[in-house]
């Protein structure tokens, strides 16, 4: 509320009468404290997610030959590489062959459209849950129990992910992002191998590297 203070006494004949001018903001902190109150009410905090992340175990395996050439067919490693571009290649690493590593990107006609042509199946399965959830026809506990189950089916497919000393925490984070997305239920974040390395600098070189090893 405004308040005008004219000073209580008789302006002076030849100059101007002073007025005080008082303005109560009391009004205003009551108002401000109730636009706080309510945006505290309606607004949701933003909350820590958590992701559970599957790494290898440090106990080598006592067969190497335990696994079968169909689940090497339903293995992809992606590793993730300089500039934000990711690399992924199917199966055992082939290094004679330097076009069987594939350069790709992270947008959704990138690994994403890889990832859901390989996991059709288990990405359906998902999305039909999905959508069961979201018309409440199941509740929280079925929706997780019954995503672990599809997740395991034994067709699903199995990503390993191997960062370089060039890629970012972004790229990183990306790439988690996309299992989530495309329903993998198998994954694990691994170190690069001098391997891995002689891949990216034979698809760098075009086949050049693998032809110095051949002399």
């Amino acid at each position: 509320m405004a308040e005008i203070n004219t000073g209580g006494g008789e302006a002076k004949k030849g100059k101007p009468q002073k007025k005080n001018l008082r303005v109560d903001f009391t009004p205003m902190v009551d108002m401000n404290m109730l636009l706080i109150t309510f945006f505290m009410f309606c607004t949701t905090l933003s909350k820590p997610q958590m992701m559970n992340l599957v790494m290898p175990t440090k106990d080598a395996p006592k067969d190497i030959n335990q696994q079968s050439k169909v689940d090497r067919e339903k293995t992809v490693t992606i590793i993730l590489g300089a500039d934000n571009v990711p690399y992924y290649y199917f199966g055992e690493p082939n290094y004679e062959d330097y076009k069987s590593l594939i350069a790709s990107d992270y947008s959704p006609a990138g690994l994403r459209s890889m990832l859901t042509e390989r996991n059709a199946k288990v990405l359906g399965n998902m999305l039909e849950l999905r959508k069961e959830k979201y018309k409440e026809k199941v509740t929280q506990e079925e929706f997780n129990e019954r995503s672990r189950e599809i997740k395991d089916d034994k067709d699903g497919l199995v990503v390993v992910i191997k960062p370089t000393k060039e890629s970012t925490y972004r790229n990183l984070v990306d790439v988690l992002d996309e299992m989530q997305i495309c329903a993998i239920g198998t994954y694990a974040i691994v170190d690069m191998t001098e391997g891995d390395e002689f891949l990216l600098k034979n698809y760098e070189s075009k086949g050049a590297a693998f032809a110095e090893t051949k002399k």
